[in-house]
């Protein structure tokens, strides 16, 4: 008995890895053919060591296995955690500057505070967070407010009337020369008759294709064009007419490469600056309704092109899923100099 032990406990350490003298390295021996390897056996001990080394190596892969899911889980969790923390956070005031010719020399800088992608409608955006957002654009004190699309959560009317009842902190908001917005493409899915009055008793007046002067400014607002409500034409000719040094702003920053060269500067929103947005692999989420969601190019910040610079900015809410990992929410203020 004694050596059948001693031999018993030299399979053992070769199955751990312990004994380097010992031909079994791996579960792989243990379920090898009878001919394959030679265990000895007593006569009294009527299972072979071989289907005890089997169910060994059995239960320690499914261990291995349940470790795995375990970390694997813990891992998934935790990054949701964190991005929710990242989505309900403080947005994140981006400065910059843009010189535009025309401006007298003399004039002050004017400062436009851009914001998108307030997505009412769930954690992300309750009334709270959207009036302590408020409170953050008015201590910049900008002379205009531009407020570029998706007001709400949602691809239908469902639920979405209601929602569109939080926008109320919006009429806090204070520029000197006025807060204006355009649509996204969850506007137009949802509800928009019913955020266009939500945002008309916040004192927010909607441009739609429409363009109006505000100082030496006009301030263009061109429709949607992942939802197909844009038209550039409509809304530069109205430009044209009221005279002033334009500013466009709209949802979607795909309209980019159609705008004629003497419309330099365009900002928008929509795309979140992907919002959840992995190492080595990039946006998760590329596609909405069978379609791209948004040229890359375009993603996220200031876009340089021969004679249009774009903003985009990451937008202060987080749609749907109220998730961001890699992309903090944030807002552009925008001085405009001569």
């Amino acid at each position: 008995m004694a050596e059948w032990r001693a031999e018993r406990d030299r399979w053992h350490r070769a199955f751990d890895g312990g004994y380097s003298g010992f031909p079994l390295k791996s579960c792989r021996s243990a379920h090898a053919p009878k001919s394959a390897v030679s265990i000895p056996t007593q006569k009294r001990h009527k299972r072979p060591l071989r289907d005890q080394l089997g169910k060994i190596c059995m239960y320690r892969s499914k261990r291995r296995v349940l470790v795995v899911l375990l970390i694997f889980v813990a891992g998934t969790l935790a990054l949701a955690l964190n991005g929710i923390r990242n989505a309900t956070a403080e947005p994140i005031e981006r400065d910059a500057s843009f010189r535009i010719r025309g401006l007298a020399s003399d004039s002050e800088p004017i400062s436009i505070a851009l914001l998108s992608d307030i997505h009412v409608g769930n954690i992300g955006m309750p009334r709270n967070r959207l009036a302590d957002i408020v409170l953050q654009v008015n201590a910049a004190n900008p002379d205009i407010i531009l407020l570029a699309g998706d007001f709400v959560i949602g691809e239908d009317a469902a639920g979405a009337v209601e929602r569109a009842k939080d926008l109320a902190p919006l009429s806090k908001l204070r520029a000197n020369w006025g807060v204006f917005a355009v649509f996204g493409n969850h506007d137009y899915w949802t509800a928009p008759e019913a955020i266009r009055e939500n945002l008309a008793e916040a004192g927010v007046e909607l441009l739609e294709n429409n363009a109006i002067r505000r100082g030496p400014l006009a301030i263009v607002g061109i429709g949607d064009r992942f939802s197909g409500h844009d038209d550039i034409a409509v809304s530069l000719a109205r430009a044209k007419a009221i005279g002033g040094l334009p500013v466009i702003f709209t949802h979607s920053p795909d309209i980019a490469p159609d705008i004629p060269k003497n419309f330099p500067l365009l900002l928008a929103g929509h795309t979140h600056c992907g919002q959840m947005v992995l190492p080595w692999i990039g946006p998760i989420v590329r596609y909405s309704h069978w379609r791209l969601l948004y040229d890359a190019k375009y993603q996220c910040g200031r876009i340089e092109d021969s004679h249009l610079t774009t903003f985009v900015t990451a937008g202060v809410g987080s749609g749907a899923v109220p998730i961001r990992i890699n992309t903090m929410p944030d807002w552009w203020l925008i001085k405009i100099t001569s």
